[in-house]
């Protein structure tokens, strides 16, 4: 009797299997394996209770694992302001802020790659990332000089933040499909929460109890905070049904789509964290604003990053990425070339830490749409790589505009001096840099006429 191919349906996806060529009737072990596949679906994408539980945990994670980079300027402006607390000159203090961010972005490639061709190994990527970073920053309390804190803070605690990041973000990958664009946004939005809030907790305990009691706080809390979460955080697929070694499709390679957005990528993160390094001395040099006022300028970018990130994410969802890509590159662009660019008064900076939080704050979102966009052109994408190559290219741009700013930045006025603008002051050529290059951002919208 001839065999006849029987189709098991799995999740929407059929999954062929042959019968028997002896036999019409399928032997007792081959039904009940089929009857078990049967009776455990995988839980459905984008809705349910299990993937907005694991929102909810890729959100509060950003805590733990952005947390201290976003608030190391406050560190950096104590350890400046109290050189006793460490030993030797403390100049190359700064050097701790770009390690972190540059090893956290650039060993993202990497790890991605990892876990995805070992899926078997996100289990263990989590709990071994909390130690390291627990580990790092509870000897950094003790740390007397600077070359310490830059090998725990700036190495061991990067190091073990992005071995925490890239299993959650990968759990987020499996869990949203349709609406993954407001689910990238709402996990970028829980990064700009921490930016909010938690500078002017660690500005409070370092001025009150001093640095190693602020770091072994910190390390008490990174720890209750991530365990649990790691503890409820699981893939959608299990992995039981996960291949033990995947094959990484290369191909995307030769798309032109993937060249386009990336390089659009990298060089709007050129000048994307100027406004952080420079926003809160310009207010104070230059605007004769208060300490207070310059730090919440920085908090109102954050602020409306939140917002922000939802709904450029959430319009990636709906409209095709290179217009996303556009919308949040002009906006950006309009922001620091006319209101950081003419400000002369602190009214005018704030209405450009609203603008470029929203507009600028929101590019990281993006991302899900350029996932998107590829995997239409390359099925055999896989979105998780991709998003660590995303991320590596945003660390080329981090790492590359440290030393850019300082050679752009200039003791002389630029522009002549007739007018009392941020063009005419020192911070000019770092303000058109800033406005060029988030406008660069928007290069992807020319893969359009491309592909």
């Amino acid at each position: 009797m001839a065999s006849a191919p029987l189709d098991i349906e799995l999740n929407s996806v059929a999954i062929p299997t042959e019968a028997p060529a002896s036999s019409a009737v399928m032997e007792p072990s081959h039904v009940a394996i089929n009857m078990e596949i049967e009776q455990t679906p995988l839980p459905p994408t984008d809705t349910g209770k299990a993937a907005w539980l694991v929102l909810a945990g890729c959100s509060l994670i950003q805590l733990p694992v952005w947390g201290f980079p976003i608030s190391f300027g406050v560190f950096q402006e104590y350890y400046s302001s109290h050189p006793e607390e460490l030993d030797g000159d403390t100049s190359n203090v700064a050097a701790i802020g770009t390690t972190v961010t540059g090893i956290m972005y650039l060993s993202s490639p990497f790890t991605f790659a990892i876990l995805t061709r070992w899926p078997r190994l996100r289990r263990w990527f989590g709990p071994i990332g909390l130690v390291m970073t627990a580990c790092g920053f509870l000897i950094s309390s003790f740390a007397t000089e600077v070359w310490q804190l830059i090998a725990t803070q700036g190495v061991i605690c990067a190091l073990g933040s992005g071995l925490l990041f890239t299993p959650t973000t990968l759990y987020l990958d499996e869990w949203f499909i349709r609406r993954k664009g407001l689910a990238y946004g709402v996990m970028w939005a829980g990064k700009s929460i921490t930016g909010v809030g938690l500078p002017f907790a660690m500005e409070a305990s370092l001025h009150r109890f001093g640095p190693r009691p602020t770091l072994q706080a910190w390390t008490v809390a990174t720890v209750l905070l991530s365990a649990p979460l790691l503890y409820f955080l699981r893939p959608r697929i299990p992995l039981s049904q996960s291949a033990a070694v995947r094959r990484i499709d290369m191909n995307f390679f030769r798309l032109p789509a993937f060249w386009m957005l990336q390089i659009g990528n990298i060089l709007q993160s050129l000048g994307y964290f100027l406004p952080y390094a420079y926003l809160s001395s310009y207010a104070v040099q230059e605007i004769r604003t208060s300490t207070t006022i310059s730090t919440m300028l920085l908090a109102l970018i954050n602020v409306t990053s939140i917002p922000g990130g939802i709904v450029i994410g959430g319009l990636g969802d709906h409209f095709r990425v290179t217009t996303v890509i556009l919308i949040s590159s002009i906006g950006s662009t309009l922001a620091v070339l006319c209101f950081w660019g003419f400000s002369s008064h602190v009214a005018l900076l704030a209405i450009f830490s609203i603008t470029y939080g929203f507009f600028a704050g929101g590019f990281s979102s993006t991302w899900s749409g350029v996932l998107t966009e590829l995997k239409a052109q390359s099925p055999a994408l896989d979105t998780g790589f991709i998003f660590g190559l995303l991320a590596g290219g945003r660390g080329i741009g981090n790492v590359i505009s440290g030393p850019l700013s300082v050679a752009l930045f200039t003791h002389d006025g630029w522009l002549g001096s007739g007018k009392n603008w941020g063009y005419s002051s020192e911070y000019g050529p770092i303000i058109l840099f800033t406005g060029t290059t988030a406008f660069l951002g928007g290069w992807g919208w020319l893969g359009t006429l491309c592909y």
